[in-house]
This record gives structure tokens, C-alpha cells and sequence, in this order.
């Protein structure tokens, strides 16, 4: 049968306080008995006094004993309170001793079974005693969230380790072929030239596609080694997003794809007819914030449909500028949408190196803008994919 420990601890108290009695009873007989009447002398010193009482004939007498109350009383009432002093502190102190063993033996029985818990594949029940209960659902929720984190590492260890193997097979095949065009322009210096200009051209081609493939081994080791730091200032988000547009006008040539940027703000929706290009400022890393636009931009050209725009609609808030990139091409499965920030995810098959990259792009620029305090996401419905990013603006 199991005891309440507030009567337990009551009962205790109790016990020591007679204790403390029967100890100052047995101090008393002690003293008073084995240095002859020593208390009964020092009494009969300080607080009797006698009176000479003669008899009715005058000619003789005797003393009378009388008690000094008052004195007695003082002493009764020090007495008292430097008992109660001395039981409050003792008890105090045995209850300070009593907790502490307490709390270290409960230490120690929760350590274990928290240890039991966690080397042990079983339920939090079968663990955790009743009383307990707190504490067994606390380490429910840290254990389903360390098993998650577990599972994450290993689907993205997984992936790295197949891209890095299938990469590596890629790698075989241009270089197969550039060494075998070269081989064939050194064995035959007087090919004609038409032929020798068309093998160049090749050559040139599969050198190019080793190169990207060798980029993306190192952009992989980089986003390994690298930590993320920022240096902050007040950034024009309407020139640079301007500035990156341009910068991809032959990529965009190139599949028939275009870029418009729309400019939206509140005071616009609200019919005032704001110029808006001049107010889209944010406190941010330049460098990293070009990145970020960079690396989803890059994403929607490559999945983009031929002859379609990309629309990029930036829009300032009360506390945020947010940012979309809407483009078409195919809808994005919602279970890979649910990963497509995660490292090394690519939504193309992982031998593919026409579309994507090392599947870091959208990962880091989830990172950059989480360490902007921001928010990114994604969304693909009716063949749009739409990316949102989130940035605190100046005020």
C-alpha cells in the first residue's frame, strides 16, 4: 500500500519533535543528577526567594519559600522560543536532507527509466509507472521527434549516396566521349573540315556537360562544409530582381520563355495608385538574397513548359515583402512537394542531368531565407507551381 508522502513527511515531523522532548528531558535528569542538583541550585539561586516568617510569641521563626513568577515566566518564554528556533531548524534541515535524497533517488529512477525507454523498442506505458505520467509524455513527444529527425537523415543520406553514384556513372559518358572525338582528331590531322568542325562541336558539348557535372560534386561539398553567414544591409529588391531578369535573357531565349515583374502594395489594392518600384526595401544579405531568387528562378526555367512566361509578382505588406514565382509546367505531386526543400531532392529522375541539379538549390534557399527570419514555400495546382518567399521589410 503506497502512503501519501505529505502524511508520511507529517508524521516524521511529529516524531522528531518528541524526540527533541524525550532528549531535553533526559539532558535535564543528566545534568541535574550527575553534577548534584546543579539545575535545582542555579533554580533555587535565580528564582526563589525567602522570607523570615516569625511565630505568634515573637521569640522564634522560619523561612518561607516564594517563587519570582515574573522571572520564571521570562525564563518559561525564552525558553520556549529557542526550542521552537531550534526544532524549526532541525526539522528544516532534515527536511532540506530528506528532499534532497528524495529528489536524487527520483533522479535516478527516472534516469532509468528513461534509459530503458529509449535503448528499448517499447510503449511509454510499459516504461513509466502512473505517477510518472508527465513525465512519460514528454519523452514520448522527444522520442517520435528523434526517430523523425533519424528518418530524415537517412532518406537524405540515402539520396546524397545515389546521386553521387549516379553522377559518378554520368561522368563515364562524357568523358567517353570527349577522349574518343579527341583521339579521332589526332589520328586523322587532315580531316576534312566540315567533319573536324562538327567533332570540335561535340567535343565542346560533352566538355561542357562534364563540367556541369563536376559543378554539382563540388556544390555538393561546399553546401557541406559551408556555414551560412550574413552581412546585412538595405537592398533594393526592385533593381536587383530588374538585374537578374536581364541576366537570364539568353537562357530564356533560348526556350521561348519570358519573365514579367508585376508590383504590388496596399495602398494599390486600396485604389491611392501608388509608384511601387521605389519602396520594395528590405534589410538583408545581398549576396545571399540574389541567391535565393537565383536558385528558385533557375528551378522554374528548368521545368517550365517551351514558349511560356514566368510571372514574378513582388508585393509589399505591413511587416513583409513577399515575393512569388508562378510558372507552368507540370503539377508537382503533393508528396514530393512536401520535400522539395529538402537536400538532395530532385523531382526529376536522379540520371537525368538535363533538369536540376545536385537537389541543393531550393534546400539552401530555404536556409538563407529562414536565417532572414523569413518564409519560403511552394505550391502546384492546375499545372502552376507557385514559390513564395517571405521577407522582413525595413520597418
Amino acid at each position: 500500500m503506497k502512503v501519501n508522502p505529505k502524511i508520511k513527511r507529517f508524521v516524521i515531523t511529529l516524531l522528531l519533535i518528541a524526540g527533541g522532548l524525550l532528549l531535553c528531558q533526559f539532558a535535564y535528569v543528566l545534568i541535574d543528577y550527575v553534577m548534584n542538583g546543579f539545575v535545582l541550585d542555579w533554580f533555587d539561586r535565580n528564582y526563589v526567594y525567602y522570607e523570615w516568617v516569625p511565630l505568634r510569641d515573637g521569640q522564634d521563626g522560619c523561612y518561607s519559600q516564594h517563587i519570582v513568577w515574573w522571572k520564571l515566566k521570562d525564563l518559561v518564554f525564552k525558553f520556549s522560543v529557542g526550542l521552537a528556533v531550534f526544532l524549526i531548524v532541525t526539522v528544516r534541515l532534515i527536511t532540506i536532507v530528506y528532499a534532497s535524497r528524495q529528489e536524487k533517488k527520483c533522479i535516478q529512477t527516472i534516469g532509468r527509466l528513461i534509459s530503458d525507454y529509449m535503448k528499448h523498442d517499447r510503449e511509454v506505458s510499459e516504461v513509466f509507472p502512473e505517477n510518472y505520467a508527465p513525465v512519460s509524455a514528454q519523452m514520448a513527444e522527444i522520442k517520435a521527434a528523434i526517430q523523425r529527425q533519424e528518418q530524415l537523415q537517412k532518406e537524405e543520406a540515402g539520396r546524397k549516396n545515389d546521386l553521387i553514384t549516379y553522377l559518378a556513372h554520368d561522368l563515364k559518358t562524357p568523358l567517353t566521349s570527349v577522349v574518343g572525338y579527341l583521339s579521332l582528331l589526332d589520328e586523322a590531322p587532315d580531316m576534312p573540315e566540315p567533319q573536324k568542325e562538327k567533332y570540335v562541336h561535340i567535343t565542346l558539348d560533352k566538355a561542357q556537360q562534364l563540367e556541369k557535372l563536376i559543378n554539382e560534386f563540388f556544390e555538393i561539398t561546399r553546401y557541406n562544409l559551408q556555414q551560412i553567414v550574413l552581412e546585412k544591409e538595405s537592398v533594393d529588391l526592385a533593381f536587383m530582381l530588374v538585374q537578374m531578369t536581364d541576366e537570364f535573357y539568353p537562357v530564356l531565349c533560348a526556350r521561348g520563355n519570358a519573365i514579367r515583374l508585376e508590383w504590388q502594395t496596399e495602398e494599390e489594392e486600396s485604389g491611392e495608385g501608388r509608384q511601387a518600384e521605389d519602396i520594395f526595401f528590405v534589410y538583408a544579405d545581398p549576396e545571399k538574397l540574389a541567391r535565393v531568387f537565383n536558385n528558385i528562378l533557375k528551378n522554374a526555367i528548368a521545368y517550365s513548359y517551351p514558349d511560356t512566361e514566368i510571372l514574378v509578382t513582388c508585393r509589399a505588406e505591413a511587416e513583409y515583402v513577399s515575393i512569388t514565382f508562378a510558372n507552368r509546367g507540370k503539377t508537382i505531386p503533393a508528396q514530393k512537394l512536401d520535400a522539395i526543400f529538402e537536400k538532395f531532392f530532385r523531382l526529376d529522375d536522379a540520371r537525368s542531368t538535363n533538369n536540376g541539379g545536385a537537389g541543393l538549390g531550393l534546400a539552401i534557399a530555404r536556409d538563407i531565407v529562414t536565417l532572414h527570419r523569413g518564409t519560403i514555400t511552394a505550391d502546384s495546382a492546375d499545372e502552376v507551381t507557385t514559390f513564395t518567399v517571405k521577407i522582413p521589410n525595413l520597418v
